[in-house]
């Protein structure tokens, strides 16, 4: 009887059935729709979407809840885009592949998922995995699990021996040759197959490795991975298909050649180069700095047998970059999109990202804007997510300080509300 209970309730949240209204009273607002900082507000929130956004403190009526937020700052929930949920780094990471079923990394990423919806993070792009990614996706859909809304690539497209290539660093007789089916390509009709494999395996977005990278086990980081005509040929069937795309990228050549071919994002951007900056704005394309990677790698580069060999070089020479690009790129106006690279570094960590963004120049109010409305601009979610408004879904957040004067506050966030539910009080 307790079981048929706890489905009858979950089937009540999911579907709408008898729907819960909430009154939040918030002592202060960043609604995100500007940087404005509002005081005493209240918002309404019926079954999963905001249908009020008020000044004051409106009587909650009968029948109705009353949340006291009055001594929070409230704001949309978190946007991270770029993290990888199905694993967290280790020195046992390489093995995995191996030892691992898919069923155990489900079970285990769920600990991941909750971790960073407690985090504040209501939302996550996800930009490769294994596949598992569109289960779990799937599972926080359906309320199986707790966890952010998941876009997920599915599993990221590479080159034969480039970075997204999953046979990198395995024996002869492992290796075998995979092919767009497998997410790895060798000319533009490959491509074309790769990204209607991933529409087809249940994938939200596309993301490239445009370049090689520090975490592969392969000796290139840096230099260009794909052809001109075969970035075009995956941006352009992506476009077809209705999703937006990621390019990680290291080098400028790469960058460039994804940027031209109208990538929605670039990843790390670490090496970038001011003509690379400057065609990126004349695009509109958008830089996710994952900062937060960067740092770590460069930390665990320098303990002894955490990496591979082959890696150690790379993180040590690429991490410490990561800081003073995002800085030159936002400085000289290039459309920033907050995204971490958590899996990198522990999962529910990812707002120290909003610490080395402020360390390095940027205003608190425009990193928590890149986190909210101008991530889900990039997602293409703009319309259901990304700000307070009547109409969205209702994904909120509160801090116990105001993140404008006090941005560690980001660290540890005190109310979670995502799709009208609340997880954290």
């Amino acid at each position: 009887m307790k079981n048929l209970l706890i489905g009858l309730l979950l089937c009540t949240s999911l579907f709408g059935l008898n729907a819960q209204t909430t009154y939040l009273h918030c002592g202060k607002l960043i609604d995100a729709t500007s940087k404005e900082v509002k005081i005493a507000q209240t918002i309404v929130v019926e079954g999963n979407k905001i249908t009020q956004v008020a000044p004051g403190y409106l009587d909650v009526p009968a029948g109705a809840k009353g949340i006291n937020l009055k001594d929070k700052t409230v704001m949309p929930g978190l946007i991270d885009m770029h993290v990888h949920i199905e694993s967290q780094s280790s020195p046992k990471r390489y093995e995995e592949g191996f030892r691992m079923n898919k069923a155990d990394v489900a079970l285990r990423a769920t600990i991941y998922t909750k971790k960073t919806l407690m985090a504040g993070f209501t939302a996550v792009r996800d930009l490769g995995g294994s596949g598992v990614n569109v289960s779990l996706r799937n599972s926080i859909n359906a309320g199986y699990i707790a966890g952010p809304r998941i876009y997920t690539a599915e599993k990221a497209i590479g080159t034969t021996g480039g970075h997204a290539d999953p046979t990198n660093g395995i024996r002869d007789d492992l290796k075998g040759d995979p092919g767009p089916k497998e997410g790895v390509i060798n000319s533009p009709d490959d491509a074309k197959k790769a990204v209607r494999q991933r529409y087809k395996n249940g994938a939200d977005v596309i993301k490239i490795t445009a370049t090689g990278g520090v975490l592969s086990v392969a000796k290139d980081g840096a230099g260009p991975q794909f052809t001109e005509a075969e970035v075009a040929a995956i941006v352009a069937t992506a476009k077809d298909y209705g999703m937006v795309t990621a390019a990680h990228a290291h080098g400028a050549e790469g960058m460039k050649r994804a940027v031209k071919a109208g990538i929605t994002t670039i990843e790390h951007g670490t090496l970038m180069t001011e003509e690379v900056m400057e065609l990126m704005i004349e695009m509109g394309t958008y830089l996710v700095p994952t900062i937060s990677a960067g740092e770590t790698v460069m930390k665990l580069a320098k303990q002894p047998g955490y990496f591979p060999a082959v890696i150690v070089p790379k993180a040590l020479a690429v991490g410490p970059k990561s800081k003073s690009t995002f800085k030159k790129a936002y400085e000289k106006g290039v459309k920033i999109a907050f995204g971490t690279d958590a899996g990198v570094f522990p999962h529910g960590e990812n707002a120290q990202e909003f610490v080395h963004m402020t360390d390095v120049g940027m205003p608190a109010i425009n990193a928590i804007l890149s986190a909210t409305q101008v991530a889900a601009e990039a997602l293409n979610e703009l319309d259901r997510i990304g700000t307070i408004e009547v109409g969205k879904m209702a994904d909120i957040i509160a801090t116990d300080d105001n993140p404008v004067d006090n941005i560690k506050t980001m660290l540890e966030v005190s109310f979670v509300m995502k799709n009208g539910m609340i997880y954290k009080q």
